[in-house]
């Protein structure tokens, strides 16, 4: 068996495995990508009018967010300004356990909308694209795996498609439109597969770091050589048995403040659950909103809200600025709108290579079959 046989063996089988799982993966990554964009035109609670005033405080967001839901406690909730003409929202977990979104005016705290995350359409869509509706746990291994084995069907798939002969390379980047529908479906495979197979393994690759983030920590010490900068081996460690004066208004609030002052030119501020005391209270604040690579980081203490660690952006290393943009590398948003474009391209053809692929063993079976019907008769003669 030749060498490019048995590359098209592990191919064909490792394609089959795999190729449920991916079509799913990559059609739901698909619709994902212009989620933002999408709900910016069907959601009008999304955007605000910009006002000259400063944004109310965190604490009368969440007044006004769980005023309908008693006994949640506002420590638990977060809380997230995304930018002057959007609206502001408190994430929280509901006492029957739903998830909860609400929309607030970030300059006046009025509720414009309550939403249930549970049975709103992009969030089960990521679910599915994330975890197939399995078990967490579950699905870490056949996502992961499936993901794995498609990097390893990119790779195989630009072997096989690699021309032998000069005059077979124009062949191998353009599709045969006027041919039988079996020959341009060969080349649908073939040629779209080629053209999306470098997006199609940043898209992967990303993803894989997503499930398996020591994979991202790996190429994140690489990229350093091994030597992270000095800000970044700090931890924040919280002394419990140190007796600090309580800070006399609520942490949200010191929290907000702090940042704003720290991060004036940073749009979108996200701040975490405030906790009962035991952990810091983190904050981030992201240089443009509904972009997550650019931010910088806080941590506070719990019960005074002293600035107990902050990490900024620019004094990151190269290394852990790669793995901040993974997320916005993932949705091709890094690029912006034509980066979502890719994106979402790279995506189809992922998924149609599957479905492609499985025509061509199928017909090559059948054809196998059919070669073989002749003889079998003879012989029964």
């Amino acid at each position: 068996m030749t060498f490019k046989k048995a590359v098209g063996k592990v191919h064909l089988w490792l394609g089959l495995a795999s190729g449920l799982v991916v079509l799913i993966v990559s059609i739901t990554g698909a619709i994902f990508t212009f989620q933002d964009d999408i709900r910016d035109l069907t959601e009008p609670w999304r955007k605000v009018e910009v006002q000259a005033t400063a944004p109310v405080l965190p604490s009368r967001l969440q007044a006004a967010a769980l005023a309908n839901h008693p006994g949640v406690g506002a420590e638990t909730s977060w809380i997230t300004y995304f930018a002057p003409d959007r609206s502001a929202t408190v994430f929280f977990v509901d006492k029957a356990g739903l998830p909860i979104q609400v929309y607030l005016n970030p300059y006046t705290g009025l509720v414009l909308k309550e939403q249930n995350l549970r049975t709103h359409f992009f969030t089960i869509v990521q679910e599915i694209h994330m975890h197939l509706l399995l078990p967490e746990a579950v699905a870490k291994w056949v996502v992961g795996i499936s993901i794995s084995i498609f990097v390893v069907m990119m790779l195989t798939g630009l072997v096989l498609w690699w021309p032998k002969r000069k005059q077979e390379r124009k062949q191998r980047f353009t599709i045969k439109w006027g041919a039988r529908w079996r020959r341009v479906n060969y080349d649908l495979h073939n040629v779209l597969g080629f053209y999306a197979a470098s997006v199609g393994l940043v898209l992967a690759l990303s993803g894989l770091f997503m499930i398996y983030p020591w994979m991202l920590e790996t190429i994140r010490f690489a990229v350093d050589g091994g030597k992270p900068a000095p800000q970044e081996l700090m931890t924040t460690n919280l002394d419990t048995l140190q007796t600090v004066t309580a800070a006399s208004q609520p942490l949200s609030d010191i929290v907000y403040r702090s940042v704003r002052r720290l991060s004036p030119k940073n749009e979108m501020i996200l701040i975490g659950p405030t906790g009962t005391g035991k952990a810091p209270a983190f904050c981030w604040t992201y240089q443009k909103a509904l972009h997550y690579y650019n931010r910088d980081e806080y941590a506070f203490h719990p019960t005074s809200g002293q600035l107990l660690e902050s990490r900024f952006h620019a004094t990151k290393s190269v290394g852990t600025k790669f793995s901040d943009m993974n997320y916005d590398l993932h949705t091709g948003q890094i690029l912006g709108f034509g980066g979502k474009i890719v994106a979402f391209l790279g995506s189809l053809i992922s998924a149609s290579l599957p479905i492609t692929g499985t025509v061509i063993w199928w017909g090559r079976r059948y054809k196998a079959k059919r070669s073989k019907q002749p003889v079998a008769q003879v012989a029964t003669v």
